[in-house]
């Protein structure tokens, strides 16, 4: 081989090149583009490689046959065009690899890959093969050059030329080997700046409230295992915004359902409030107007808390509402919305408690149902006296077929205070796990029996509230009271 004219030499080698660039596209064609997205640079790199390879063992089986090459120099011509067709085919792989993600860009691909493999072993791969490869050219180098140098020596007039000679060619192979080895740093640089863009662009736009943007996946390393979690990520807040959004609107349209004022009514000073641990509630309140010296005050109480029990406190005022149109006494009223109520729960299971009372203020008596709630309170200030407003009665919901009784209390005298409230707030507990309990309720009452209804609402609720030291209530809290003039 080294006695061969260099022109001869080079139109081999042009020759087999110019063939390879001929073939090369229709075979990455036909071999690498059909395949899934994310593992076309690995296949073109094994393709070009291939190409390259086979191209120079049939140079090589030429030469040996026309050009009568021996085999070492066959050999070494081959691993020459395996040196070569490494570094190439490493830079069109990564250019397939700047191609796939500029497509993946444009289409927005966000289907994450079967099998990923880690880019820190790609690189160490491709970095140990190029150090490898490199190490090997200039060993190669070398001792072919210093067998030369040893031979040249002998004639004085070639010993200088030699010496140059060499050093030459071993400054010439290491720039060569050195430009493809920061052309692949580049190119693989490149790539990354490239996909860390993509994704700090999309969070950038998510930072920014904006999440109609997802994270192209192109590669099947931890690029694409981040993008695929930042694409599920940007799902479910997505997702939980709407959901925020919706609760939001279902939380206005159930403050919406409860009384905006109390009603006034002869004689009676009315005050209710509810307040919710989550965004919609159980619990309920309401006035039902039945006569003119007539008023139904009703408070309820779902199991549980949030949009199940939401729901079903709606139904039930549905249907109280509807059933005050033919009001005949408070069992009556509740036995329907309890028929109403089962039908509707018998595969939920759910259930609520409820108290209704009918204050007649021309009679001055207390007809009143509780199902399944806690008793009211009725607290006379002149003998500093409570007295719990007790009865039967199963929780709604549960038996349809469960006949309720009405209770009757007659008489009340001036400044009289009904408490009607549901369990959060005897169950409402501080930090130490203590509960607020009913002898707190009743002191607050008994302290603030001089206040207006309002005022002994507002006065409760702050209890409460310093009661937990600002934790957050654990339930749904509902209170009405009601003092009698």
């Amino acid at each position: 081989m080294e006695s061969m004219p260099p022109g001869v030499l080079g139109g081999i080698v042009s020759m087999s090149f110019l063939i390879v660039l001929l073939l090369h596209p229709v075979l990455s064609r036909r071999l690498v583009h059909p395949r899934a997205v994310s593992s076309q640079p690995m296949i073109q790199f094994f393709t070009s490689l291939a190409i390259i390879a086979t191209m120079g063992g049939i140079t090589a089986v030429f030469n040996m046959l026309f050009l009568n090459f021996p085999i070492v120099s066959a050999g070494m011509f081959v691993l020459g065009y395996l040196i070569v067709g490494f570094f190439i085919s490493a830079d069109i792989a990564l250019s397939r690899q700047l191609t796939v993600i500029q497509e993946a860009l444009a289409k927005g691909t966000t289907l994450i890959p079967d099998r990923l493999y880690s880019i820190s072993r790609k690189f160490l791969v491709i970095a140990f093969t190029t150090a490898l490869i490199v190490a090997m050219t200039i060993f190669l180098v070398i001792s072919r050059d210093i067998a030369w140098l040893m031979s040249a020596t002998r004639d004085e007039n070639l010993s200088m030329t030699a010496n140059r000679s060499v050093l030459i060619e071993i400054l010439f192979v290491i720039g060569i080997v050195l430009g493809y080895t920061i052309n692949l740093i580049v190119s693989f640089s490149r790539n990354l700046k490239l996909l860390f863009q993509n994704q700090t662009n999309v969070l950038e736009k998510v930072a920014d409230g904006d999440f109609s943007w997802m994270v192209p996946i192109a590669t099947n390393d931890e690029f694409g295992l981040i993008a695929g979690y930042t694409n599920r990520m940007i799902k479910g807040l997505k997702h939980r915004i709407q959901l925020i959004s919706a609760l939001k609107i279902a939380e206005d349209v159930q403050q919406n359902l409860l009384p905006r004022i109390p009603p006034e009514y002869r004689g009676l000073d009315i005050a209710g409030k509810s307040i919710y641990c989550d965004e919609t509630g159980g619990d309920y309140y309401d006035y039902l107007n039945l006569s003119d010296s007539r008023i139904g005050v009703v408070i309820a109480d779902a199991a549980d808390h949030g949009i199940g029990s939401a729901l079903q406190m709606t139904s039930a005022r549905a249907f109280l509402r509807f059933g005050a149109k033919t009001y005949q006494g408070p069992a009556l009223l509740l036995s329907e919305v309890n028929q109403f109520l089962s039908r509707d729960s018998a595969d939920s299971g759910r259930f609520m408690t409820m108290f209704f009372v009918e204050i007649d203020t021309d009679a001055q008596s207390l007809r009143w149902v509780r199902a399944g709630h806690e008793p009211a309170l009725l607290y006379d200030p002149h003998r500093d006296r409570f007295e719990e407003l007790m009865g039967e009665g199963l929780a709604l919901g549960i038996d349809e077929n469960f006949v309720y009784e009405d209770n009757l209390r007659q008489g009340w005298l001036r400044q009289h205070i009904l408490f009607i409230g549901t369990d959060g707030i005897r169950e409402t507990r501080n930090f130490q796990g203590q509960f607020f309990g009913m002898e707190r309720i009743r002191q607050v009452i008994r302290d603030q029996a001089h206040q207006d209804a309002k005022e002994i609402m507002n006065a409760m609720i702050k209890t409460l509230q310093e009661f937990c030291d600002q934790k957050r209530w654990e339930d749904d809290i509902t209170l009405v009271i009601i003092k009698f003039r």
